[in-house]
């Protein structure tokens, strides 16, 4: 006490003189011992102006009367200051009592400024400790509890009584307790002041002291220490005083506003990750995504499985589905739990998928019950013991229900609650509509391709003289469909029609142009034109595609709609081992020869179909046996990424360095080609020439007599027996004798005959007349005109063709 009130004793003998002086007496008034003893008090500490007053009261107590009173008295410094003086009389020997004969007194000197200023902050702190609503408290040296208030004895649930002497473990839980442990050290040890140190404490379990509003779900509260350290005048610690503030509803707020925070950031990671692409399940993925681990711990995606097949009906009309119970296929799981497989949909009877896996929750599951209401369900915690709560959302977009999205938190996160549950929804929401986005898109896309394909020849298409392989591959990056086709069209006279084209633009239309291009070029082949007429007569339909009308068919309205299209048109003679190209605008041929390397053709490129104007050049080129003739489209040879000519001249490497085997060649020439390329569809068509065997082809010249007749049989017979083709020989020698016969009626000049043995056995009649022979229907009276009803009786097939020198009549029978 000491420390910080100024005392000073001395004593005062019977002759009114100081007669003992202390040590605090000397510092009290600046004077020391030596001089002070044996001076008069009253001239030595009294102004003169009070002389007399203080004369007249020290003999009244050297006669025995004692005296409480204030004093002005001078200080050390020389400053005058007012003084609480108590001054008692001392007994004589022996006595017991005073007496007016008493020798001396004891008095007793106190600061009164420095008395009141140490009241003042007493009155302070009692006001503090007692009035102040924020908790205070007091430990000691040893980290004991000395002194609380009120609001903190509230706060911890004890009377401030019972908690004097009681160590933090005594009122915390022992990991809060020893974090305050140690930052009372601290604070003690001269660290200096500890501000707004949070922790957890325990919320009072009496009626009479409810817990707060916002309170935490386990029962504690959330506070904010201060801790500041106690020091004497001397500057020796003393204890540490803290301030305590309960600041539960302000951690709930910021625990709220950081909440919402999350929740509009997850909501716009979704707005920019969600819905990237028009894939299913690459949509059903990014969703997974943005709220794993953000908002749930793991979650699935399921959607019903007419979505993946490219459904064309409505989901909510199928068979199965109003109930709930439709089969779904799990396309995408995410999860930071382990067992994620065998925690997801295990309880009870609920069925367990993998992704990919399909499924069918029972009728009266939550899960069917949200499929069945388009509304989201909390199921009741399960016996799982990984998860604490799990949240069941359907998937609905255009009054549809797609599918659901199951979202679980494991053990140690907080249950979902009505703000998670508002925010789950909006997140598949927003997703929903890109899946709905993404199955239209699918259902369009595969539509398409149905159209694309169908229009395509099936299987490897059988060709005289010619091995086929051939390749086609959509876009891999799922944009619309494109225009590329192919064809292998057998022709009369051991011949075959190879076409490659591709539709410029993309879509639907661009399909349906192909095919109507397509159907045109097969019926063009079968009139037996040369290939740069097969080109012309398609230019003119390719720009007739649009009509004359308008979009809708009206007349009178323009088409701005323009269908232009590239196309290679070849015509390969397997007898002659001859191949006529003629091109409109595509890329070049490519020839692999035996022992060469693979080279590109040169031919004329032309101009595209639907642009008119120019006419079209035909190229002949002789090809060896084993040779390998490649058709393509861009798709397989240029990029973005990549020039033309290096795709060209990858391409070319590819044939050189391949296998012999020509299915073999085509998948790896894709192998080597798509991963630098696919953005485009592709279409690879393959022919390796196999030269027929010698004894495939019998060829006569006949002159125009009526013997050849005759020696035609003969010799149309005799080539049949000779290749064991006996059954062949009565149909033959009939229909060659009525050819032969027409070709000397109506036909000119030599004779020739030919015949061709492959799939089936082909006889050709040619001669130079000009005049087609027409099949008509003969009456009863005429005398002619039945010979090409015979031959088209007894024929698998018949025709005639144009050469450049006459005309070729011929027929076919099956071997």
């Amino acid at each position: 006490m000491y420390d910080f009130v100024r005392v000073a004793t001395f004593a005062i003998g019977p002759d009114g003189r100081i007669s003992q002086w202390s040590g605090r007496a000397a510092e009290f008034f600046g004077v020391p011992a030596t001089e002070a003893v044996g001076s008069d008090p009253i001239t030595t500490f009294v102004p003169r102006e009070l002389w007399q007053r203080g004369r007249a009261r020290l003999e009244r107590i050297l006669g025995g009367e004692e005296w409480v009173g204030t004093a002005p008295y001078r200080g050390a410094d020389g400053s005058e200051g007012l003084a609480e003086l108590y001054a008692m009389p001392d007994a004589l020997p022996g006595t017991g009592t005073g007496t007016p004969d008493a020798a001396g007194a004891t008095c007793l000197a106190v600061d009164l400024g420095r008395l009141r200023r140490i009241e003042t902050d007493l009155a302070a702190s009692e006001a503090v400790f007692g009035q102040t609503p924020t908790g205070f408290f007091l430990f000691d040296n040893e980290l004991r509890l000395q002194r609380v208030n009120d609001a903190f004895a509230a706060g911890v649930g004890l009377p401030p009584a019972e908690l004097q002497g009681l160590t933090p473990y005594d009122l915390f839980l022992p990991g809060e307790a020893e974090r305050l442990l140690v930052a009372l050290r601290k604070v003690l040890d001269g660290g200096g002041p500890t501000v707004d140190l949070r922790f957890t404490g325990a919320v009072p379990r009496t009626a009479s002291v409810p817990a707060p509003t916002g309170s935490r779900r386990d029962g504690g509260r959330r506070w904010a220490i201060s801790l500041y350290r106690l020091t004497g005048s001397a500057g020796h610690p003393m204890g540490v005083a803290g301030q305590v503030t309960d600041v539960t509803s302000r951690h709930v707020a910021e625990r709220e506003a950081a909440g919402v925070r999350r929740s509009l950031a997850l909501l716009n990671e979704a707005s920019s990750h969600i819905g990237s692409t028009l894939d299913l399940e690459t949509t059903a993925k990014e969703l997974l995504d943005v709220i794993v681990p953000q908002f749930c711990d793991l979650a699935t995606v399921d959607l019903y499985t007419a979505l993946l097949t490219g459904d064309t009906g409505p989901i909510s009309g199928q068979s199965g589905l109003s109930d709930g119970c439709g089969e779904l296929r799990r396309v995408a799981v995410s999860s930071v739990v382990g067992g994620a497989s065998s925690v997801l949909g295990a309880e009870g009877s609920m069925p367990v998928a993998e992704a990919g896996g399909t499924l069918c929750y029972p009728r009266r599951s939550p899960h069917a019950r949200a499929l069945r209401t388009g509304r989201s369900v909390v199921p009741q915690p399960g016996p799982d013991p990984l998860l604490r709560s799990t949240l069941v959302v359907p998937l609905v977009a255009r009054d549809q229900v797609l599918g659901l999205v199951q979202l679980s938190r494991a053990i140690g996160s907080e249950p979902f609650d009505a703000r998670d549950v508002a925010i789950a929804e909006e997140l598949v929401a927003r997703a929903a509509v890109c899946v709905d986005n993404a199955r239209l898109y699918r259902r369009e896309h595969e539509r398409a391709l149905l159209l694309q394909r169908s229009l395509l020849p099936p299987g490897n298409p059988a060709a005289t003289g010619l091995e086929i392989a051939r390749r086609y591959l959509p876009s891999n990056n799922n944009t619309e469909v494109g225009g590329d086709w192919f064809d292998v069209i057998p022709l009369p006279g051991s011949r075959t029609a190879l076409v490659i084209g591709d539709v410029m633009g993309r879509g639907l239309r661009a399909a349906v142009a192909m095919g109507q291009l397509r159907t045109a070029v097969r019926t063009l082949a079968m009139l037996d034109l040369d290939p740069a007429e097969v080109l012309t007569a398609l230019d003119e339909i390719a720009r007739g595609l649009g009509g004359d009308g308008g979009q809708d068919g009206r007349p009178g309205e323009e088409s701005t709609e323009l269908y232009l299209a590239t196309c290679v048109y070849a015509v390969y003679d397997a007898v002659k081992q001859r191949c006529i190209f003629a091109n409109a605008g595509h890329l070049p041929p490519v020839l692999l020869s035996p022992g060469e390397p693979a080279r590109m053709l040169d031919v004329p490129p032309g101009l595209p179909l639907g642009v008119g104007g120019e006419p079209f050049e035909e190229v002949w080129v002789d090809l060896p046996d084993g040779a390998i003739l490649g058709l393509y489209t861009d798709g397989l040879v240029e990029s973005r990424k990549h020039q033309l000519d290096e795709g060209l001249r990858a391409f070319r490497t590819a044939l050189t360095g391949g296998s012999k085997e020509l299915e073999k060649l085509c998948d790896q020439v894709l192998d080597e080609l798509i991963p630098h390329h696919g953005e485009d569809d592709i279409a690879l068509l393959m022919a390796k020439v196999q030269s027929l065997p010698e004894d495939a082809v019998g060829d006569w010249r006949l002159p125009a007599e009526l013997t050849s007749v005759g020696k035609a049989r003969d010799l149309a017979c005799g080539w049949l027996l000779t290749r064991g083709l006996d059954e062949l020989v009565d149909t033959t020698e009939l229909l060659v004798s009525e050819l032969v016969t027409n070709a000397l009626r109506h036909g000119r000049g030599e004779i020739r005959l030919r015949l061709l043995r492959d799939r089936t056995m082909v006889c050709e009649v040619w001669d130079d007349g000009y005049a087609q022979p027409r099949q008509r229907r003969a009456q009863e009276t005429d005398e002619g005109g039945r010979g090409l009803q015979l031959v088209s009786l007894l024929a698998e097939r018949w025709g005639s063709r144009r050469t450049p020198n006459g005309k070729i009549v011929w027929f076919e029978l099956a071997l």
